[in-house]
């Protein structure tokens, strides 16, 4: 009988690292496992082969055999037992913890224990102490650009009582804030879900958020901008002066160093803040200012 060819089964290369044929099995055995595909008669076959591929080629000396000789060895067949999908397995321990973590969180028990087969049978898990998690929850939660500058809280209504929570410095749209234990009991006495709470930044007036950093439009006059000389400029705190120098062109960045937003991961940190120069001009002028800046035109043409 010709050897199976467990690469193949994977998806992955001969010469594949421990961490591809990880990473590999992992995706599959999400994709295939029988209580992802109730509907699939072929899910738990497919599961068992995935399986036996990752019992030989996540095993340093298993793999070596198989590669040498085509087999890891008489009867070797995966660790498979009658009814059950594998054995001797420790999910806290093993790759498959947060696999079946996942699918059983999102799937539910589909009529059966955690760890119990199609079969009838059970696989190595302890089904007494093995008891599934509640559900996650995410919910949005807007904050102003200063919020998120300063940091904020939020009250989050639950049925029986009120959560603060708080939203650090630094947040950004997109940001994740987690509340162990909020989320949906669980139906098996197991911990409770937790409660994502997904911030959204709104924008703002005065300043355009990148990143960590922030960029203003500063209002500069004409002469300020061919002269020289300061124009003051609005941060998240309180205006600072800047220093303008002659021939400004509109629409130069300057940087100020450390008055963007703070750093969420390290404290005291922030990013720089862009003062962009928007020239402006007067907009009514009298006979005898129009002669004086026809004069200064005529005279800087030459």
């Amino acid at each position: 009988m010709a050897s199976k060819d467990y690469y193949k089964t994977l998806g992955v290369k001969k010469d594949a690292s421990e961490k591809e044929i990880k990473q590999a099995f992992r995706k599959l055995a999400k994709k295939h496992h029988p209580d992802a595909n109730p509907d699939d008669p072929n899910a738990e076959s497919r599961f068992k082969e995935l399986n036996e591929a990752y019992e030989v080629l996540g095993d340093t000396d298993k793999r070596a055999q198989y590669d040498r000789f085509g087999t890891a060895g008489p009867g070797f067949a995966g660790g498979q037992q009658p009814g059950g999908y594998y054995t001797n397995v420790d999910v806290n321990e093993s790759p498959f913890g947060d696999i079946f973590e996942s699918l059983f969180s999102n799937f539910g028990r589909s009529g059966r224990q955690r760890g119990e087969t199609q079969s009838g049978g059970f696989s190595g898990f302890n089904t007494g102490t093995m008891r599934m998690k509640g559900e996650d929850i995410e919910q949005p939660v807007s904050i102003t650009l200063h919020e998120a500058y300063m940091g904020t809280t939020r009250l989050i209504t639950k049925v029986d009582r009120k959560v603060k929570v708080n939203i650090p410095a630094g947040a950004a749209t997109g940001t994740k804030v987690r509340l162990t234990g909020e989320g949906v009991p669980s139906s098996s006495g197991g911990q409770p879900g937790d409660l994502y709470l997904i911030v959204q930044v709104e924008p703002d007036n005065q300043f355009e958020r990148q990143g960590d950093n922030l960029v203003t439009d500063v209002k500069v006059d004409l002469f300020t901008a061919l002269l020289g000389g300061e124009a003051e400029v609005p941060t998240m705190e309180r205006p600072v002066k800047l220093r303008i120098p002659a021939g400004t062109q509109s629409g130069r960045r300057f940087r100020l160093t450390g008055k963007g937003m703070p750093l969420v991961k390290k404290q005291g940190e922030f990013g720089d803040l862009f003062a962009r120069v928007l020239i402006t001009v007067p907009e009514n002028l009298t006979a005898e200012q129009r002669t004086l800046v026809e004069k200064l035109r005529d005279s800087m043409k030459g």
